[in-house]
């Protein structure tokens, strides 16, 4: 993607090399591996985080401050830049995008990339959740290791449309928090048995996947070959049943929370060759 030279978005926070004190560990093994399979690109995360951080650290205190532990690589900071200017390329879309369609003004979310963990208005956030976006504070998480677990333990292309990718989709989670999609779909699925409730979170999850694919439409004169062929890949990779047959030998769609990968994959492509928001009624698809 041609990013160089452009604006980059002043909503970034880099606390990379950076810790938290009294910072909460979650712990590691079963624990990670759970988190990690459950939490993968976000979703409704004050709700499906915040039981699991109670649970480990109810008794315990964080702190908001943080300490320089060390400075950042070029290679480090080259890749925030990027980021930032993804940042800044979701900004100008969805100002364009709300205007356009008569929908409100649209808020800017903030974005923190972090090392390891990281306090949340949603709870302590660990790498490996994967990168999330927490409504309560209506920001984006991200430790930039996850691009590279999601090329060597899930076997995506990589690249750096990957990373554009993701965070288009955490945007996306920040787009249905404005439009108040994420809040009715938190009140159904307290209506609801797992298997509904799953079902609605699988919709929440591509329509966020079909948002990414809006924005990359807007932002087609910066895309260069092989772009969206590893959006894709990183789509494919992630999708419940890969994760599941991998992790567990066998996928099974009722307990799938963010869709197959190819209904990411579908999402995600319909989202770029449309490039019209309105296009984006995951629920009718799945739900009727």
């Amino acid at each position: 993607m041609k990013w160089e030279g452009r604006r980059k978005s002043s909503n970034l926070e880099d606390r990379r090399g950076m810790s938290p004190k009294g910072k909460v560990a979650l712990g590691g093994g079963v624990i990670g591996i759970i988190v990690l399979v459950l939490q993968l690109f976000g979703g409704e995360t004050g709700r499906q985080i915040a039981p699991i951080i109670d649970q480990f650290n109810q008794q315990q205190q964080t702190s908001q401050e943080y300490v320089q532990d060390r400075e950042l690589t070029s290679e480090e900071k080259k890749v925030g830049d990027f980021v930032a200017t993804i940042l800044a390329d979701t900004e100008d879309a969805w100002h364009q995008i709300f205007e356009e369609n008569n929908i409100g003004t649209y808020k800017e979310p903030k974005m923190v990339l972090f090392t390891e963990a990281v306090n949340t208005a949603c709870g302590v956030g660990e790498s490996a959740m994967g990168p999330f976006y927490c409504p309560a504070d209506q920001q984006v998480y991200m430790d930039l290791v996850f691009f590279e677990e999601l090329r060597t333990r899930f076997g995506a292309k990589g690249g750096d449309f990957a990373i554009a990718y993701v965070t288009a989709h955490e945007i996306g989670h920040h787009i249905q928090t404005l439009l108040g999609t994420s809040q009715k779909v938190s009140q159904l699925q307290q209506q609801s048995n797992q298997v509904e409730a799953n079902k609605l979170s699988v919709a929440l999850e591509l329509q966020a996947d079909f948002y990414a694919g809006v924005w990359a439409n807007k932002v087609k004169k910066y895309l260069q070959s092989g772009d969206i062929e590893e959006a894709i890949s990183a789509a494919n990779a992630v999708g419940d049943d890969a994760i599941q047959e991998k992790f567990q030998g066998r996928a099974n769609p009722d307990t799938f929370t963010h869709g197959s990968s190819e209904q990411r994959v579908y999402w995600f492509t319909k989202g770029f060759e449309t490039g019209d928001i309105l296009q984006g009624d995951t629920f009718s698809e799945l739900l009727n």
